[in-house]
């Protein structure tokens, strides 16, 4: 039983034939009552998870003393300090005893069929490494957040299918990867790619991740069956100055360790220009500080992300041609004809989406 007494329990347990050990993961900081709603979505599942961990960011609001009150079987890494997204998961990971980890964000809540319907997935795909969920808008569940991520050939990251019709994405698929905000992934995957890059502190890390596994071979499904609520943005907001700095600093990182050398020179110049026009529409936005922060940041780390490429790059089994595949091609033609017709130019949907 998740729940503590008065709560009603996990549900009933279902015999998986791999006897896999099954983990769910939940970094939180100061957002207790966000918290609370996640953890009864998990009470709720009809495939139990054997073990919950939340880890615990440093939070002040309460958040440990309800998890400790209300959900006495969770597993609970209550660390000091914030320690940033990556590190957290990380710490969680190397905790948990899943032969499959699961991660799900604070301010997400879990349709009761969820976790089942990934690790059905995983056990009847050996070839999959790691799975995307159907990440829905919480209040607007017709309306998709991620239905798996995307990656360009101009190095932007996004969100499949965000918001947009949710039941245009009801058909599984391969994605380049899967947002850690609701996600399932195969220990030994990890164990051979690594975990998440702590030096991003947050966003971009599943990014990174997603390459990295693309990089050793390691396919990712988008499950539409398995969905969850997102209330978007709940903690760190998407246009405030940290989530810019972050995203705009750490694509960066992503681009420099992991695009092949064959296709880094064959798109360098389109990734510069693509930097150049969405740094212009931020500084139009009032995102010019932390937009020029970021990339002067991104330059004094190069060092550090050309040191990590050199370990990747020698480490990958996907060839460039197998790549160049899966990249999204036209997104900066399609921008700029956005922009000319007086649209905004984003990246939430690839040029090859509805």
């Amino acid at each position: 039983m998740l729940g503590g007494e008065g709560e009603r329990g996990m549900g009933t347990m279902v015999k998986r034939g791999d006897q896999a050990f099954t983990t769910v993961i939940v970094v939180n900081w100061n957002a207790k009552g966000l918290l609370e709603k996640c953890l009864a979505s998990l009470v709720s599942q009809l495939e139990q998870p054997d073990e919950v961990l939340v880890v615990d960011n440093g939070s002040t609001d309460g958040s440990t003393d309800l998890v400790r009150r209300r959900y006495p079987r969770v597993q609970m890494l209550a660390l000091a300090d914030n320690v940033g997204f990556a590190r957290a998961n990380n710490l969680g990971i190397q905790s948990a005893r899943g032969d499959y980890i699961a991660l799900l964000n604070n301010d997400a809540e879990a349709d009761p069929s969820w976790l089942g319907e990934m690790i059905a997935v995983l056990r009847a795909n050996q070839g999959v490494g790691f799975c995307a969920s159907k990440m829905l808008l919480w209040g607007q569940p017709s309306v998709a957040d991620a239905c798996g991520d995307f990656y360009t050939a101009e190095g932007v990251a996004g969100k499949i299918g965000h918001m947009l019709p949710a039941q245009s994405y009801d058909r599984p698929r391969q994605v380049f990867g899967a947002s850690a905000g609701a996600a399932m992934y195969r220990r030994e995957m990890l164990d051979d790619i690594g975990l998440f890059d702590e030096d991003f502190f947050m966003v971009h890390e599943d990014t990174d991740l997603s390459f990295r596994a693309q990089l050793g071979g390691y396919k990712c499904l988008y499950v539409p069956t398995a969905t969850v609520y997102h209330r978007l943005s709940a903690t760190i907001g998407r246009e405030s100055d940290i989530h810019t700095y972050y995203g705009k600093r750490n694509i960066e990182f992503v681009y420099l360790k992991n695009m092949p050398t064959p296709l880094l020179l064959k798109f360098w110049a389109l990734h510069v220009a693509t930097e150049l026009l969405l740094g212009a529409i931020l500084m139009k936005r009032g995102k010019g500080r932390p937009y020029l922060i970021a990339k002067r940041d991104a330059l004094r780390m190069m060092p550090r992300m050309l040191e990590k490429r050199k370990a990747i790059q020698r480490a990958a089994r996907a060839s460039p041609k197998e790549i160049d595949r899966i990249l999204e091609k036209g997104w900066l033609t399609n921008a700029l004809r956005r922009r000319l017709r007086g649209g905004v130019g984003g990246t939430g949907t690839p040029a090859s989406q509805p």
